[in-house]
């Protein structure tokens, strides 16, 4: 197939800011930022334009916030330890976020707003091996 991802994009109100904080939490790195301020682009070590099989995220400059309401997409991290990267991530600046989870026992992830709010979601850890 010749279609494939080139980017996500996100709004951001400070998209040098929002990329330093996704470059913390993911230990991406900083592609691209623009002199004026007005886009910011972190990928992984291996983008798809390098080989590899991810694509960047762009944090692109909006003058209006985030309004209330759930994102209508948001990252799913994996880690290997849940509290521990909950935890690190509030030390980041995240915040934890309730958008109608509920505390049933069935809800296995934290969600996490970013901090200019965008929704996240931290997985419950999976079984080692």
């Amino acid at each position: 197939m010749a279609l494939h991802v080139n980017s996500v994009t996100v709004d951001s109100l400070d998209p040098a800011a929002q990329a330093r904080f996704w470059v913390e939490a993911l230990g991406w790195h900083l592609v691209h930022s623009a002199d004026d301020g007005s886009a910011a682009v972190i990928a992984p070590a291996a983008t798809r334009a390098e080989g590899g099989k991810a694509f960047p995220v762009m944090f692109w400059r909006v003058q209006e916030a985030k309004t209330a309401g759930k994102n209508r997409w948001h990252f799913d991290l994996a880690p290997d330890d849940q509290a521990a990267e909950v935890a690190r991530l509030e030390a980041l600046g995240a915040r934890r976020a309730d958008i109608g989870q509920g505390g049933d026992e069935h809800v296995t992830w934290v969600v996490m707003a970013d901090p200019e709010g965008n929704e996240f979601c931290v997985l419950a850890s999976l079984p080692s091996s």
